[in-house]
């Protein structure tokens, strides 16, 4: 491997372990949220976690406040499960890229596709509760201050990880046949 790519991996793994702190962190921030506000009242709905006021939607009817911060959680909890993948594929060094087609490469990409594919569909879910909530005339932040937006670019990087790892199944066969011809 040269230095160039050793420079570039070092990178991706600082920036994963940044990313991987902020959706921890996020996430943690929703749950205490979500709870607290169950516990103590609307006073937590106001000042949500990163500023968001859910209070209309908890004062409009409290199961759908459960609701839109359950979804709010999955998002954010999946999205910190993938990071977490992606930080601990880096820190187990399975990465080879002498000789990419593996089975653990292959598993990894599986795991991130269905991962996204699964925060798109609780995105998709989210955005479309919001917006009836909003039709009912319940005063609802955006969804991108829901942070459930862009359900369709994590089912379309899911449904385009699913092929990658297709076709990392077909070059491990090939790869494995080959070490075998030789």
């Amino acid at each position: 491997m040269s230095k160039k790519d050793d420079y570039i991996l070092k990178t991706l793994n600082v920036v994963s372990w940044i990313i991987f702190v902020g959706v921890c962190i996020e996430a943690g921030g929703f749950i205490v949220n979500t709870f607290f506000t169950l516990l103590l009242g609307p006073v937590g709905a106001h000042k949500f976690w990163t500023e968001v006021n859910l209070s209309e939607l908890y004062n409009y009817n409290q199961s759908y406040y459960v609701t839109v911060s359950s979804l709010m959680i999955i998002v954010a909890v999946m999205r910190a499960l993938m990071f977490y993948i992606i930080v601990k594929i880096f820190s187990e060094k399975k990465l080879n890229l002498s000789q990419p087609f593996n089975e653990t490469i292959r598993s990894f990409i599986l795991k991130i596709a269905w991962l996204a594919l699964g925060i798109g569909l609780f995105s998709f879910w989210g955005a479309k509760c919001a917006e009836g909530f909003v039709n009912a005339g319940v005063k609802m932040p955006g969804i991108e201050h829901l942070r459930l937006a862009g359900a369709d670019v994590w089912l379309f990087m899911g449904v385009i990880l699913l092929v990658i790892a297709q076709i990392f199944r077909k070059g491990i066969e090939i790869q494995d046949e080959n070490d075998l011809t030789v």
